[in-house]
């Protein structure tokens, strides 16, 4: 016992006393933040920074513009979902019935319509030199030419281009690359309808997950203007796909009637065209008068009439009845939104810039100005 005890009282003593530290040596005066060196430093820091994360957005910027294609056919498709939900079928029923007619409607057109309007517009591309030059025995069209010499620089440029007879190729820069182009345009084609499906099935999750994170005495008011920007986004994009499809049908029809070259190519152009917010018919007019005055100066006449009539009674009969709810955009907020969206993203920019200036004057009409008013 008192052995152990002797023991215990050793190592207690041994326990207690101090461990000497390591002497590392005196601490030196902190940094000085206002020097130029560190300013520097840290500047440089955060511009390499700043220019590594611009590099990493623009090497992805084309998985993002891929992104906002999805979006916006998710949206354009999103109204028709909820039309079969208001028909008494589940939300995963009318997604399985709209995606599958999407499918249906895709392989239709890779089967039917692709076919032809790659040959056709290959061969009016190769055509256009000729054609061009058709318009000079006009007098009016050649006397411009002689001043101007547009015709001219088009016909050379599109000579260059055409004259081996590989336009193909020649465009996507060899065999390889047009493997390479093909394999892109397949894999961002496939890319895109996945991400149509995900968003088009998770839509109400997705808002009940954003509405989640706002505080619940707001969350209510929040849902709906949610929900009324998505209908506003949602009914626009469907109207637009929709018009755009009727301005194709209209100028096909009118080209097979007035016999113009390639109906179906022209079409198609239409339908590009009839896309793009405030100057595609513009665009498409003139694309189609050009190559009707080929023809004849009689055929560029009537096309342009026709064109500038089925415009009107698409702007004051058809839209009102299509899109039904008018999105309260003024004139030069659509302009600019639309001129923006088109410099920043092309097309799909052009197309979500009037849907989105319309939220965002929801926004304010709805949040910002009421209480700016009470303040």
């Amino acid at each position: 016992m008192a052995i152990s005890a002797r023991i215990k009282k050793v190592t207690t003593r041994t326990a207690k006393a101090p461990t000497p530290q390591a002497d590392f040596g005196t601490l030196g005066e902190p940094i000085n933040r206002a020097h130029p060196f560190y300013f520097g430093f840290i500047a440089t820091l955060g511009a390499l920074t700043a220019i590594v994360l611009m590099r990493a957005l623009a090497s992805v910027s084309q998985i993002f513009v891929l992104i906002l294609i999805a979006l916006f056919l998710a949206t354009g498709l999103n109204p028709a979902v909820e039309a079969l939900r208001k028909r008494n079928f589940s939300r995963s029923a009318a997604v399985a019935i709209i995606f599958s007619s999407v499918i249906l409607f895709v392989i239709f057109f890779a089967l039917v319509v692709l076919p032809p309007v790659i040959s056709q517009g290959t061969q009016l591309i190769e055509k256009a030199p000729q054609l061009l030059s058709d318009l000079k025995n006009n007098s009016t069209i050649a006397n411009l030419n002689d001043h101007y010499g547009i015709i001219d620089t088009l016909q050379e440029k599109l000579k260059s281009v055409t004259s081996n007879g590989s336009l193909l190729i020649s465009t996507f820069g060899g065999v390889i690359g047009v493997g390479k182009s093909v394999l892109s345009g397949f894999f961002s084609f496939l890319t895109v309808l996945v991400l149509t499906l995900y968003f088009i099935t998770s839509l109400p999750q997705a808002v009940t997950l954003g509405l989640s994170l706002v505080p619940s005495s707001r969350r209510e008011r929040v849902g709906r203007l949610t929900e009324a920007i998505i209908a506003r986004v949602g009914s626009f994009v469907g109207s637009q796909i929709i018009i755009a499809m009727m301005a194709s049908v209209f100028v096909f029809f009118l080209a097979l009637i007035l016999g113009l070259p390639s109906p179906i190519a022209i079409g198609m152009i239409i339908l590009v065209c009839g896309l793009i917010p405030l100057v595609g018919h513009f665009i498409g007019c003139s694309i189609v008068t050009i190559i009707a005055l080929t023809q004849s100066v009689f055929l560029g006449a009537v096309t342009f009439i026709a064109y500038v009539v089925y415009v009107q009674v698409e702007n004051y009969v058809v839209t009102p009845r299509i899109m039904k709810k008018t999105l309260s955009v003024p004139g030069a907020v659509t302009i600019i939104s639309a001129l923006i969206g088109s410099s920043l993203l092309g097309l799909i920019g052009g197309l979500l810039a009037v849907p989105v200036a319309a939220a965002v004057i929801l926004i304010l009409d709805e949040v910002v100005i009421p209480r700016a008013n009470n303040s």
